[in-house]
Parts: structure tokens; C-alpha cells; sequence
């Protein structure tokens, strides 16, 4: 069979038709024409991810190509912004039909799920490396920022915090956890569900907003940082899920596994500092509160975990009142891992 770039073009990526009115045109020529609706901005993002940093070398290829687009869709759901086209930059070592295949499975079923549409991109070779820029719209003076927030404001996230990052530390040692547990939090690790519906129902009232990529320390002090705000954060209050709750406490802090990442509490290390869980943080006006309760009952997950304050800084309280600070900040990809 044929491995020409083209012909990898024409068999994994260039589908008919893409459902979209606003592609003029798309994968097939020197570059897309695309038409943004009347009256509406355009949000544009772009991410990369590498081999062996972004996704263990294990990681199966539908799984990457799902989370190839989906950490660029938790951008534009981090800035409001209904979906609409990507690009895709691929860097293979070799040719692979069947990787390929599954990549593209991946890819074009997260894309299919938020309406989004390839239109154009690149093949090259060296080491896997994949480049996904995505674009959408948003209505004038309605998309999020960092630069929002104000004192009193509370503090929300969306999902559970620290699975992803668990789930990394458990894959260098299998069998210390059940194995259905560990493969909730693979899940979590490899196909991040980004929070598209989550920011399409908060428009408009949301202060600041950013995705959580870096670690829930390091991604809300950019928050803090460009509203010129402090914070204090609830620990008790960080929304962790069953699994891993249940791993945490079959280890206990005192594990190998977990003392290379963290010598404090590692349930709150790991949900303040590591990276990957790809959800929304946010922060809105207390008068805002019970629409969040009525969101939350009509099943959008999401906790408050804290208070903006006028006192510059982020601290963290205990449940008896006392404070925390872990050693790392976040993720820092020229720190030499997290910070």
C-alpha cells in the first residue's frame, strides 16, 4: 500500500463533507476557507503533545488521538467558546496504517461529539509529536479570562481533581491497586472529557475562568495573577472521585509510589499540584451560588472549593483550620517536571 504523505491525507484525515455550513473549504488544498457566523469573535488555541511527556509510550493511539483535540476543546472551553474547526500537525517516526487508523478513530469521534471539523493540518516524519490548533466563536464581550476575578468572588472546579495524575503514578507499578480502579483512572489519564457543555451553560455570568492543566496551584494562580487577587482554599472541599479515594487509602501516604511525588498529604499533593485532570476552574459572584446549586442538581458536577480574597497570595486551610503548603506548585515543562 501507498505511504505517501498524500495518500496518508486521503486515507486517515480527508473526510467527505464536514457537517459544518461555516467550511467553505477544507482538507485538500494549500490552505482552508473557512466563514465565521456574522457578529461573533473567534477564539483560537493550540497545544502539543510529545511522546513520553504528554502520554506514557504505552498509551494506546485512539486514546491519543482523543486527547490530541480534547486538551485544545478544555481551551476554548476555558474561554467559553463553542467549537468549531481544527487543524492537526503530525509528527510520525514511521508509517504506521493500523496506529494510524486508531489515531484517526480517536480523533474524529471527539471531534464528531462537539461538532467539530478537520480542515486542514500536516504530515511530516521525526518523533511522535502531535500539534492540534482548534477554533471557535463566541459572542462579543461574553468569553472568559483570568483577569475577572474580585475579592468575595467564590472559587469553583468542575469534575474531580487528581485522577490523571494517580493513575500515571500507578502505571509504573501494576497490581498495588484493584485493577478496575486503575483503569477508571487510566481512563482519566488517556480521554479527558473536556468541559465544553459545562462552559456553554455558564456563559455569562462566569468572572474568570481557566482549564486545569498544570495543577490546580499553578493554573489558578494565573488567575490570582492577572486579576491582581488573592485566595483561600477549603481542602476538605476538593471533589476527588471513588476510585481515587479508594486506591489512596488501600496505599496510604507512607507508599514508595506516592513518596516520589509528594512528602506531605498526598490526596491533597496530588489534587492541588499534578497535572492532566483538563477541568474547568472558575470563579463567580457570590449572588451567583444557588444557579450553581440548580446547575449542580440538574447534573453538572461541580464544587466550590474556595474564596477569591483582596490579600494577594494562595493559601490553603485544612478542615481544623490550619494551613497547608505543599512543595510543588504545577506542572513546568522547563523546571524539569512539577515546580
Amino acid at each position: 500500500m501507498s505511504s505517501s504523505e498524500f495518500d496518508l491525507i486521503a486515507r486517515h484525515f480527508a473526510r467527505p463533507g464536514t457537517g459544518r455550513s461555516d467550511v467553505v473549504l477544507g482538507i485538500g488544498d494549500d490552505a482552508a476557507l473557512l466563514r465565521p457566523p456574522p457578529g461573533m469573535e473567534l477564539v483560537a488555541a493550540i497545544d502539543t503533545l510529545v511522546a513520553g511527556v504528554h502520554f506514557p509510550l504505552d498509551t494506546d493511539a485512539e486514546s491519543i488521538g482523543h486527547k490530541a483535540l480534547a486538551v485544545n476543546l478544555s481551551d476554548l472551553a476555558a474561554m467559553g467558546a463553542a467549537p468549531a474547526w481544527a487543524m492537526l500537525a503530525l509528527t510520525l517516526p514511521q508509517v504506521d496504517e493500523r496506529w494510524l487508523a486508531d489515531f484517526s478513530r480517536g480523533f474524529f469521534a471527539l471531534a464528531r461529539a462537539h461538532d467539530v471539523a478537520l480542515v486542514g493540518g500536516d504530515t511530516t516524519r521525526g518523533p511522535l509529536t502531535i500539534s492540534v490548533q482548534v477554533q471557535g466563536f463566541v459572542t462579543p464581550g461574553e468569553a472568559f479570562r483570568r483577569g475577572g476575578a474580585r475579592p468575595g468572588d467564590l472559587i469553583y472546579v468542575t469534575g474531580t481533581l487528581g485522577d490523571a495524575s494517580l493513575a500515571l503514578l500507578l502505571a509504573s507499578a501494576p497490581g498495588v491497586v484493584p485493577p478496575e480502579e486503575f483503569a477508571w483512572l487510566r481512563g482519566r489519564l488517556d480521554r479527558p472529557q473536556p468541559r465544553v457543555a459545562e462552559a456553554l451553560r455558564l456563559r455569562g455570568w462566569v468572572r474568570a475562568a481557566i482549564d486545569v492543566s498544570d495543577g490546580l496551584l499553578a493554573d489558578l494562580g494565573h488567575v490570582l495573577e492577572a486579576s491582581e487577587v488573592g485566595a483561600t482554599l477549603a481542602l476538605d472541599r476538593l471533589p476527588q472521585s471513588p476510585a481515587f479515594r479508594t486506591c489512596l487509602e488501600a496505599m496510604g501516604d507512607a507508599h514508595p509510589i506516592l513518596r516520589r511525588f509528594t512528602s506531605g498529604l498526598a490526596w491533597a499533593d496530588l489534587a492541588l499540584t499534578a497535572g492532566d485532570d483538563y477541568e474547568l476552574c472558575f470563579t463567580v459572584d457570590p449572588a451567583n451560588a444557588a444557579r450553581l446549586n440548580a446547575l449542580a442538581a440538574d447534573g453538572m458536577v461541580c464544587t466550590c472549593i474556595g474564596v477569591i480574597d483582596a490579600t494577594p497570595g494562595l493559601r490553603c486551610r485544612l478542615a481544623d483550620g490550619t494551613s497547608y503548603g505543599p512543595q510543588r506548585r504545577g506542572y513546568d515543562h522547563f523546571a524539569g517536571g512539577p515546580a
